[in-house]
C-alpha cells in the first residue's frame, strides 16, 4: 500500500514529465475515456471536487517511473488549479490515490490482466476497469474491487460503485457517430446517463414540450376569454332587451 507520509523536498508536478510519451494503439484508447469524462463534465458540472486524467503519469515515487493509465477518477481534489491545468498527477501534492483506472486493451497487449494489474492492487486504488473489444470467450469488461488488500473481480456489469456514487458498465450505443459497445456511467438504479449528444437531444425535446405547453396553456386561455367575451355579448342582449320591455335590467332581483 502506499506511504502518505510524503518528504516534502520530492519534486514538484512542474519538475517532472507529464507523460511516458507513448502513443496510443488505436482511437478507442482516446475515445472510451473521453466520453467517460464528457458524460462526467455534464453531470458533475457543478462539482469542484474531482478530477479524470486521461493518458496523464500519476507519479508515486520520485525515483520511479510513473504508471500512465489510459484513465482515472480521483475524488476529493481540485479540478483545476489554473488555467494551466495539470501537467501531471503527483501524488505527493494531490494527497488523493485515485478512486477508479481504466485500461483499454488493445491488439498490443500490455499485461493489463498481470503487472499492471498487481501494480494498481499495490497501489491500493480501489477500482481497477479492464476493457477489451477483441475479447471474445472471456468477458469483455473487467472491474476489479480492492477487498482487504487484494482485487476481487466483480460479476455486475453496470456495477455501482457506492464509495463513488456511480456505476460503470457497457452496453451498445452511439458515440462520435459510431455504433458500436461504449463504456457508460449509470445511476443506483442501473439507468444509464445520457451521452452529451443524447442530452442535448432531450434537452431540445424538454424544450419543445415546453413550448408546446405553453402554445396549448395560450390556447385554452385564448378559447377562454372568447367564451367570456359571448357570455358578455349575450348579458348585454338580454340587458336590452329587458330596456325594451321598460324593466330596468340593474334593479332585477
Amino acid at each position: 500500500m502506499l506511504d502518505y507520509k510524503f518528504p516534502s523536498h520530492w519534486p514538484s508536478a512542474d519538475e517532472l514529465p507529464d507523460s511516458d510519451e507513448t502513443p496510443v494503439d488505436n482511437e478507442l484508447q482516446e475515445l472510451i475515456p473521453g466520453l467517460l469524462k464528457a458524460i462526467l463534465l455534464l453531470l458533475w458540472a457543478d462539482r469542484m471536487d474531482w478530477f479524470f486524467g486521461i493518458d496523464m503519469a500519476v507519479f508515486y515515487h520520485p525515483d520511479k517511473p510513473p504508471i500512465v493509465p489510459d484513465a482515472f477518477l480521483s475524488l476529493g481534489v481540485e479540478r483545476f488549479y489554473d488555467e494551466e491545468l495539470r501537467p501531471s498527477y503527483v501524488l505527493w501534492e494531490e494527497n488523493a490515490i485515485p478512486s477508479l483506472v481504466l485500461e483499454v486493451v488493445s491488439q498490443n497487449y500490455r499485461k493489463e490482466y498481470t503487472e499492471k494489474l498487481e501494480e494498481y492492487q499495490n497501489l491500493g486504488i480501489l477500482y481497477y476497469v479492464i476493457y477489451s473489444s477483441r475479447r471474445r470467450r472471456k468477458p469483455r469488461l473487467e472491474i476489479h474491487k480492492l477487498v482487504n488488500g487484494k482485487y476481487e473481480l466483480q460479476s455486475e456489469n453496470p456495477l455501482w460503485m457506492p464509495e463513488i456514487a456511480l456505476g460503470i458498465g457497457c452496453e451498445r450505443g452511439n458515440y462520435s457517430g459510431v455504433t458500436r459497445e461504449w463504456l457508460y456511467w449509470y445511476d443506483a438504479t442501473g439507468k444509464r446517463y445520457p451521452t452529451p449528444e443524447e442530452w442535448v437531444k432531450q434537452e431540445a425535446q424538454r424544450a419543445q414540450q415546453e413550448a408546446q405547453r405553453a402554445q396549448q396553456e395560450a390556447q385554452r386561455a385564448q378559447q377562454e376569454a372568447q367564451r367570456a367575451e359571448r357570455l358578455a355579448q349575450r348579458s348585454e342582449q338580454l340587458a336590452q332587451l329587458l330596456r325594451e320591455l321598460g324593466v330596468d335590467p340593474d334593479n332585477v332581483n
